[in-house]
């Protein structure tokens, strides 16, 4: 390279040019569009070169121009005709304005910046709104089986059965790679699929007992027996703050099930045992944190919930399925209506809970706690007017004061998580 530069310096200086350009018609075809695309700190207002006889040396950018041989056309003083400069110059690649890395080829510059990271929070938007699309439509559709298929074992067997063909599809292409597991993983995920698997079938029974809003008005109560759990089991300190949060949450819960319609005390129950169940899914889930990504995690507690959730749904279900369930059924709308009601609830709830893990690793604790309160909101919201479900005043009223006391304690935890975060981080800057 340093040897062409020389040839080149040494050519220019002697055939004594008085006004160099970039030829149109004998040069470069995209010599134009070149020197538009290139950014403001790397084009050069015009090409160095100087007529001047006292300048010694003379350069050429040869690091932005492409591959192919570079003419240059002016007129010779010596015999006043005109004449050409020809060498091949290399390409190379330049940094834009914005940082990103333009490429230069052929006349076309390209940037190497996805569509991703050119528009975060457009994208970062589209994941919540997928999000809370599939978990409403979820929602409606659980409910809408539930009327006429009563078996919320058998279908929640359905659910996790759907989302790991789907995983083992996934696999099979390599979307996403599959990540090997051993003795020692299997073991510390075993006990968060249990819970996994327990929470779901428990908060099944639930929706199929009593209304769909009641269920997660019920579930609202789920930062209660967090806490619970991170005070009196893993012996953490909870603030005074974050307890007296929670007491809109206990009180609103308290007041909606006292005058709900659809109150059933295995609706209660069932949405109870789901609170704690997740309440330990997310003590085990700490204990078993790898260097493993959270889409094949989620692969393998699908798998192993599976197999927690089938005996069950056989010895508890199984001789009523048989006998008329899934005539009945049948009867009521159709062999190619069932299954495709089956195939497409364990579709969203699969993908509904993979683009939630998706979502929240894209934002901060204050967005995802924000955005959890939203999610139940939209939840309840749609499922009173899908099922034309009829509440009380007091249930609505203690429904909207356990959402904002969700609201309040999700804000508490987030400020007290971002401030532990800088803590941490502030000794090392």
């Amino acid at each position: 390279m340093a040897s062409t530069t020389n040839a080149v310096q040494s050519l220019i200086m002697n055939s004594r040019f008085s006004s160099l350009y970039l030829s149109t018609n004998k040069g470069l075809p995209s010599s134009s569009l070149l020197k538009n695309r290139l950014s403001p700190a790397s084009r050069p207002s015009c090409l160095p070169f100087s007529s001047s006889r006292e300048k010694k040396e003379a350069w050429v950018p040869l690091g932005i121009l492409s591959a192919k041989p570079l003419k240059f056309t002016g007129w010779n003083q010596n015999i006043r005709r005109p004449s050409q400069v020809e060498f091949p110059v290399a390409s190379a690649a330049a940094a834009d304005a914005d940082g990103g890395e333009i490429e230069i080829s052929e006349g076309h510059a390209k940037t190497s910046k996805s569509f991703a990271e050119r528009f975060p929070a457009l994208v970062t938007g589209f994941f919540f709104f997928m999000w809370y699309f599939l978990n409403v439509i979820f929602n409606i559709l659980n409910k809408k089986v539930y009327n006429y298929f009563p078996y919320p074992y058998f279908v929640s067997v359905i659910h996790l059965a759907v989302g790991v063909a789907y995983c083992l599809v996934s696999w099979g292409v390599g979307l996403p790679k599959r990540a090997p597991i051993d003795k020692e993983l299997l073991a510390l995920l075993t006990p968060v699929a249990f819970c996994h698997a327990l929470g779901h079938v428990m908060s099944n029974v639930s929706f199929a007992a009593v209304a769909v809003s009641f269920t997660h008005t019920i579930k609202a109560l789920e930062p209660f027996f967090n806490a619970a759990a991170s005070q009196f089991v893993l012996g953490h300190q909870i603030p005074l703050s974050l307890w007296l949060s929670l007491a809109p949450v206990v009180i609103g819960v308290s007041m909606a099930s006292l005058t709900e319609l659809s109150f059933n005390w295995i609706g209660f129950i069932s949405a109870m045992i789901s609170n704690i169940a997740f309440t330990y899914r997310s003590i085990y889930s700490k204990k078993a944190m790898t260097g493993m990504d959270s889409t094949n995690v989620y692969a393998y507690i699908s798998i192993i919930a599976l197999l927690f959730c089938l005996p069950p749904a056989i010895f508890i279900e199984g001789p009523q399925l048989m006998q008329y369930g899934f005539g009945d059924a049948i009867a009521k709308v159709g062999l190619t209506k069932f299954l495709s009601d089956l195939f497409w609830i364990g579709m969203f709830y699969h993908l509904y809970n993979q683009l939630a893990t998706n979502t929240l690793e894209r934002v901060a604790p204050l967005t995802h706690a924000v955005g959890n309160v939203l999610k139940r909101v939209f939840v309840i919201g749609f499922s009173i007017i899908v099922f034309g479900n009829k509440i009380s005043t007091q249930t609505g009223i203690g429904t909207a004061i356990a959402i904002a006391g969700v609201a309040i304690y999700s804000l508490i935890k987030a400020n007290m998580e971002e401030q532990k975060r800088k803590a941490a981080s502030s000794p090392a800057s």
